[in-house]
């Protein structure tokens, strides 16, 4: 009786199970009963016959071809405001005005190189 009191302990204390997994355990149990009350309650709306008739590949294309314009639509617009800004025009006047002053100056400076080196005497 003996032997089989310690052989019933040694497998209870090889087999003991960690409080945090008790409580994983416990956890998984619960989100188990949620999702089955949960599944239990709900109701799919009656959907018409349009939509039944149609298939998963035309649901799929359907909403692709949707997203797809959604998205055209989107740049489209944010394109025409980008042209209502005048963007463009403003950026070729900067780049006239920055050349203009750039080459004044380098040649200013082109003239001043040149003269240092080559005084009149």
């Amino acid at each position: 009786m003996a032997r089989a009191n310690r052989a019933s302990a040694s497998f209870l204390e090889r087999n003991r199970v960690n409080p945090s997994d008790k409580m994983k355990l416990l956890l998984v149990a619960v989100l188990v009963a949620l999702l089955a009350l949960s599944a239990e309650g709900f109701r799919v709306t009656r959907q018409t016959e349009e939509e039944e008739q149609a298939g998963t590949l035309t649901k799929i294309t359907d909403k692709v071809k949707s997203l797809y314009q959604d998205t055209v639509s989107t740049a489209s617009g944010y394109l025409e405001s980008i042209r209502g800004l005048k963007l463009e025009e403003k950026a070729k006047n900067i780049y006239l005005d920055t050349s203009t002053v750039v080459s004044t100056y380098a040649n200013i400076a082109h003239d001043q190189i040149y003269h240092f080196f080559y005084a009149p005497q």
